[in-house]
Formats: C-alpha cells, sequence, structure tokens
C-alpha cells in the first residue's frame, strides 16, 4: 500500500509539472509594427495564442523601423482594436530614431552600399506629422488608446516585476532593449531570454549585401544588446530565406471572409501571387514566434558567437558568428538557427492566421 501511494503521489506530481500544466510565457512584443507585414501577422498569431494559454502577452513596445513610430503606432492602436484585445493588451511608444544610424545618410548609403528587397524602410521617406497617417484599410482606431509610459520604462519595469520570467520577442531594431539596458542594467540578469528575428550570418543581406534591415537599422543596438550576458536566440535570414510562403498556404489563409483574410486579399502578398503562381513571400517574424513557443520547430541550430560591424562602411551592420571566441570577453553564444521543419511550422502558421477574429480573451 506504502508503494502504491508513493507511486500516486509520483504520478500527480509529474502532471502538475507537465508543459501542459505549466504556467504561460511571459512575452513582451517589441516590433516595428506593420498592419499585415510579417510584424502584424505576428500579433494575430500571439492574440490566438494567448487565447489559448499558450503564452501570456504583456505588452506591445513600438520602434521606428518598417516606418517611422507614429504611423506603426496608429497600425498597432487599430490591430488590437481589430483583434478585441486593447483592453488587455498596451501599446508603447518606443524609440523613434536609432542610437547612432542618421536618417538623413539613406541615399548616401544607398548610392556607396547599394540594397536589396528591404531597402523601403521608414528612412526613405520622411517623418510623418499626424495629419501625414495613413489610415490602415479598415480606418483609424476608435477605441485603442497608446499607453502613457514610454516602451523602454514599461520593458523595465515589467522585467523587474517578473524577475526571471519575461522573454523579449525582438522583431525590429533592438533600440528599445538597448535603452532599457543602458538605462537601467541591473534588469540584465532578470531577463529570462530574448528571441530576435535579426540578422544574415552565412548569407546575404536584404537591406544592404552586408546587412538584414532588422539590424542595419540601428547596428549599435544590435551589438549592445546582443553582447550581453543573456540566453538569446537569433532567427537570421539564413533560415527565413528558406522558410518561404508559397501560393498553396497563401490560398488557405485568404478562403473565408474574416477581418484577417479580407487584409490578407488586399497586401502584397496578394499581388505578388497574381503575378505568378510559383512565387515565394518570407514570412520573417513569424518564424521567432514560433521558435519562441516551441523550439522544436527549429531542426539545424549553431552555437555561435555573436557580433555586429558597427564600422561605417560596405560592412555596416554585417552579423558576425564565430564557431570559436574571438579574443574578447564581450561576446556571448547565441543560439542561430538555420533550418526549420517548414511543413509542420506553416501548419501553425496558417492555422493560427484563419482563425476567428475578434478574439475572445478569456478573463
Amino acid at each position: 500500500m506504502k508503494r502504491l501511494m508513493a507511486a500516486l503521489v509520483l504520478a500527480a506530481g509529474a502532471f502538475l509539472a507537465s508543459p501542459a500544466q505549466a504556467a504561460p510565457e511571459k512575452i513582451i512584443l517589441d516590433t516595428d509594427f506593420s498592419t499585415i507585414g510579417d510584424d502584424g501577422q505576428v500579433l494575430i498569431m500571439a492574440a490566438q495564442l494567448q487565447k489559448d494559454k499558450a503564452i501570456d502577452l504583456l505588452g506591445i513596445t513600438v520602434v521606428t523601423g518598417n516606418d517611422w513610430l507614429k504611423q506603426e503606432v496608429a497600425d498597432a492602436l487599430r490591430a488590437v482594436e481589430r483583434l478585441g484585445i486593447e483592453d488587455r493588451i498596451g501599446v508603447y511608444a518606443g524609440a523613434n530614431l536609432p542610437l547612432v544610424h542618421d536618417p538623413r545618410s539613406f541615399e548616401h548609403e544607398r548610392a556607396l552600399f547599394g540594397f536589396g528587397e528591404s531597402y523601403k524602410t521608414s528612412f526613405h521617406r520622411p517623418q510623418p506629422k499626424d495629419a501625414d497617417l495613413i489610415a490602415p484599410p479598415d480606418g483609424f482606431a476608435k477605441k485603442a488608446k497608446l499607453r502613457k509610459e514610454d516602451a523602454v520604462d514599461f520593458i523595465v519595469d515589467t522585467v523587474k516585476a517578473n524577475p526571471h520570467e519575461v522573454s523579449l520577442l525582438v522583431i525590429g531594431p533592438a533600440t528599445n532593449i538597448a535603452l532599457a539596458i543602458r538605462k537601467n542594467p541591473e534588469i540584465v540578469p532578470l531577463i529570462k531570454r530574448i528571441v530576435y528575428m535579426a540578422g544574415a550570418v552565412d548569407v546575404k543581406g536584404n537591406t544592404t549585401p552586408a546587412a538584414e534591415m532588422n539590424v542595419w537599422i540601428d547596428p549599435e543596438a544590435a551589438r549592445i544588446v546582443m553582447r550581453e550576458p543573456i540566453e538569446q536566440a537569433l532567427i537570421p535570414l539564413d533560415v527565413t530565406d528558406i522558410t518561404q510562403i508559397g501560393k498553396p498556404e497563401f490560398d488557405r489563409l485568404t478562403a473565408g471572409e474574416g477581418p484577417v483574410q479580407k487584409l490578407f486579399r488586399d497586401s502584397w502578398m496578394a499581388k505578388k501571387f497574381a503575378k505568378e503562381d510559383k512565387a515565394k513571400a518570407s514570412v520573417f517574424d513569424t518564424l521567432a514566434l514560433a521558435y519562441l513557443v516551441d523550439p522544436s520547430y527549429a531542426t539545424k541550430v549553431e552555437d555561435l558567437y555573436i557580433d555586429v560591424d558597427v564600422a561605417f562602411g560596405p560592412g555596416y551592420g554585417r552579423t558576425l558568428g564565430y564557431w570559436q571566441k574571438q579574443p574578447t570577453d564581450l561576446l556571448q553564444k547565441v543560439k542561430v538557427v538555420k533550418q526549420f521543419d517548414n511543413k509542420r511550422f506553416f501548419d501553425f502558421y496558417v492555422d493560427l492566421l484563419t482563425r476567428p477574429v475578434p478574439v475572445r480573451l478569456a478573463e
């Protein structure tokens, strides 16, 4: 009888400690938001995962990147309202400018170094005034309001209030994170982990021949954060270049009459697939969310010491990966994802993006 009781106690303990029973991971989404680009897709997917209690999305911090901060905030506010989560998930405005990189040098850099498919960053157009903001396809937000707290302070305060529990999903330039660390370095050992969509390690960049866009926008910020002794994982172009959506998956996304399906049908992706059935499109940031939720989506991961080139020139913003630590104690070993289980990932991706909206979050 004693052995039976002991077995029952052990079984109960194993059940309670199982992943299915674990508390959802606390996440801050740091993003250069776009309505139905990869950043917008991540928020839709995250809202559905929140409903499933697979994650606990604590807030959305916005940073200039794909567009200027004001436009991204307007798009993010409409997105949380469209998803029906505006009362639960706050939007916080962060850095409008990189730490050092001067947007006024854009045309100079473009002429000197050349630009790839992702050159249309915020830098290639003037900063908008309020009257210049472009409404999302379904109009500006009517209910959702920007939170008063600055994004950097929100990150610091949230990490301090939840030591060792908050993961940062960084899918834009790392400016907000670098500012938080420099302002309050005591948060470094309190951050659970950082998962980025950033960099190009063994492939060419998509903004300049050397650099991926999120790193190129603010190389100094990326270097500051990646050199900190925090558990970190990088989803670079190496894997996003070979994990791309095709027309069959896109057709699954656009089936139905929900608000998300309508946005997809009006998107740049729709135009691309309309021109060529065999076209492919990258869904960059969505891989970072999948990896954060379940690292087993990655089928090839390399542990590399990562650094960023911040010398102004053709290599500005290049992500450097070393197998062996260079003669410095500054570099940290980072998990660099090189391959994904594409079929499994796209089943996950399509499932979350085709669920009903608005999302009904449990109290």
